[in-house]
């Protein structure tokens, strides 16, 4: 995204926090759901066309979006991006809205990812339990024993409240390659009040929103 891209992204995180509609865009989520749609429109048809991949070969397109809000106790989960819109831009067809049936129905809708975690342990090809631990916007964790067990949840803040952190102090998008954090020092007071958090009590299923740690 560019910086101004970001600049709307980062409006739609603070508006989106009043929605309780999750098919509601007031204001710049309009604006937002529109940046996320061309950007990733983009991102695909350069995709396809580097690899030389005809849309009629493509047999399916997941399409995520952008979580601007995170409320499973709530039974809300708001993704803005637009699946239609990235479709016809496309020409393929597209699957989407991964998360908000299970919210609606009561469960977290996150993590995502342990369905395909499970997949790279198998390729690993070992015995015993592997866990895998993924740092995305916020963290989660996947235990993996067998093809029966697999537990996952959120585990805490992630990148997101990095990201935040350079932005308001160095005008930087995220910490390229750990660089500054690297010359840091653990703000042990910080770190303290938060395992106080009682997100870090509560046993799984348990999700988080981006914000939940932020202040």
């Amino acid at each position: 995204y560019t910086a101004t891209e970001r600049d709307v992204l980062r409006r739609a995180l603070v508006e989106a926090v009043n929605l309780s509609d999750r098919d509601a865009r007031p204001g710049v989520l309009a604006e937002a759901e529109r940046v996320v749609t061309a950007a990733h429109a983009d991102a695909l048809s350069g995709f396809m066309r580097s690899h030389a991949i005809a849309p009629a070969a493509v047999d399916i397109v997941g399409f995520h979006g952008q979580t601007v809000l995170h409320r499973p106790a709530q039974r809300l989960t708001v993704q803005i991006g637009d699946a239609a819109g990235l479709a016809r831009a496309c020409g393929v067809p597209v699957m989407h809205d991964f998360r908000a049936a299970d919210v609606a129905a009561g469960g977290q809708g996150a993590p995502l990812v342990p369905v395909y975690h499970r997949a790279l342990a198998h390729a690993l090809d070992r015995d015993g339990p592997v866990v895998l631990v993924n740092i995305g916007g916020v963290s989660n964790i996947t235990y993996i024993d067998g093809d029966e067990t697999l537990i996952a949840c959120d585990t805490g803040p992630g990148n997101a409240l990095l990201d935040d952190f350079m932005l308001r102090t160095a005008g930087a998008p995220f910490d390229r390659d750990g660089k500054a954090a690297a010359q840091g020092t653990p703000d042990a007071a910080w770190l303290r009040d938060s395992l106080r958090h009682p997100f870090f009590a509560a046993p799984p299923p348990k999700s988080l929103d981006r914000n939940d740690f932020a202040s």
